[in-house]
């Protein structure tokens, strides 16, 4: 029996963190893709859906008509949807049926300034008592990770009565302050900037001179967490990580409701602290194969391609436009790919440092040298794109941002569209982490 299936479109790095928290606690699971769910795989064995962070409409768009029919029905007749982020948003109702199951009657509330999504840390949040799902909680005003969220839109109470969605958390506290003194949430930053080294005079100044407020009080009262029957079975729709690495208070939460609705029990309840880059690589000859190759060197294989993806990491480091974020998330200033390339070092390091299925194996055979041919041609155009960066920011008047903005999108694609290179490489390298961690 498959107590736990997790879906692998459109999730990367997110899913990466909810496979991780799977190992740790010790679940029986698997991966599935899209197109297995639209052909039955969530079959009465399967207890829990989990579906990890990403972008709600590729994810929407990859389960097509008869996935998405498939989700509903398996969870009328119980299964249980589990939504972090990007897939709570799937979770939720979508009037214009672009990006949500309809699952949740309520629907994702729009972002109208740039800093309600440009948050990311921890948080303090306060749970709802009463509820089966809270009390399980370790403490009621837990410390949660969360990524650049979406907000939810609860309606207006008038409208509330008979919905069947139970709030079962609201952001509680992001003041600087609390920031500041609570060592939990000393990592809670406002796009790059860490809430907790503003001072309250700072963030008046910007206010009453540039007209920004960086003190996302716009969050504290909203729902963070919800719950919901649909059928004989059941939603949980969480914009907060709870699966984060190393963010103990959510990994508990997050095993005690894995128990609570599937009956699982977990080994472990925390997800340990990782670092991807530290990871020994253990693909068959690749810890050889690229030792010896220099920065400028050519790219042969996933070890010389993970090696340079670390190299690209130092250089974006070294000129002010990445910072170390988390052992597991490398940060970056406005405009910079850095999400494309944590996904790719992520990928690559992960992939490497497991040793390959036959099927995992026989798909790089078929896509290794067009993948490495591509990579090296990629990597060079992405050293330019980084010290562009830099020149721009040092001769603004010389090196139009729109020049370098074009060439990163022929790279990465932009931030709402992968394209370019990246997004066939990331392809090639999510398919590889599936056939190697749980597809079948």
């Amino acid at each position: 029996m498959t107590a736990l299936a997790i879906l692998w479109d459109a999730s990367h790095i997110w899913g990466l963190l909810a496979w991780r928290a799977a190992e740790a606690f010790g679940l029986p699971f698997r991966l599935v893709k899209a197109r297995e769910i639209a052909h039955g795989a969530l079959s009465d064995k399967t207890s829990a859906l989990l579906v990890p962070g990403g972008t709600a409409r590729h994810k929407f768009a990859a389960l097509g008509p008869e996935g998405r029919a498939s989700v509903l029905s398996w969870v009328e007749r119980g299964g249980r949807y589990i939504g972090f982020c990007g897939g709570a948003g799937l979770g939720l109702s979508d009037p214009e049926h672009r990006h949500g199951l309809g699952l949740c009657p309520w629907r994702r509330a729009p972002i109208t300034e740039w800093v309600q999504h440009f948050v990311s840390g921890h948080v303090r949040v306060a749970l709802t008592p009463g509820h089966a799902l809270t009390e399980a909680a370790e403490t009621p005003d837990p410390a949660l990770a969360v990524w650049w969220p979406g907000r939810f839109a609860e309606p207006p109470a008038a409208e509330r009565a008979g919905d069947g969605v139970d709030i079962l958390a609201r952001y509680a506290d992001t003041s600087p302050e609390l920031c500041r003194t609570d060592s939990r949430f000393a990592d809670f930053c406002v796009a790059d900037l860490p809430l907790a080294s503003l001072s309250d005079t700072v963030l008046r100044d910007w206010a009453h001179i540039y007209g920004v407020s960086l003190a996302p009080a716009f969050l504290d009262g909203q729902p963070c967490v919800l719950h919901g029957r649909r059928g004989r079975g059941s939603y949980t729709l969480s914009y907060s990580h709870l699966e984060t690495p190393g963010s103990p208070e959510g990994n508990r939460w997050l095993a005690r409701i894995l128990a609570a609705l599937c009956g699982l029990a977990p080994g472990c309840d925390v997800v340990p602290a990782w670092n991807p880059g530290a990871e020994p690589i253990l693909w068959p000859g690749l810890a050889e194969e690229g030792s010896g190759r220099g920065a400028a060197g050519p790219i042969r294989s996933l070890a010389d391609a993970r090696r340079e993806t670390e190299d690209l990491l130092r250089l974006g480091e070294a000129h002010g436009l990445l910072f170390p974020r988390t052992p597991w998330l490398t940060g970056w200033r406005a405009g910079v790919p850095g999400a494309g390339l944590n996904n790719l070092h992520t990928a690559l390091c992960v992939v490497t440092s497991v040793a390959p299925t036959p099927a995992a194996e026989a798909f790089w055979r078929e896509r290794g040298a067009s993948f490495v041919s591509l990579f090296g041609i990629f990597a060079r155009g992405v050293r330019d794109n980084l010290l562009a960066f830099r020149l721009a920011a040092a001769m603004p008047e010389a090196v139009p941002r729109r020049l370098v903005a074009e060439q990163r999108n022929a790279l990465f694609g932009t931030a709402m569209e992968s394209g370019g290179p990246y997004r066939e490489l990331l392809g090639v390298l999510d398919e590889l982490l599936f056939l190697s961690l749980g597809g079948r």
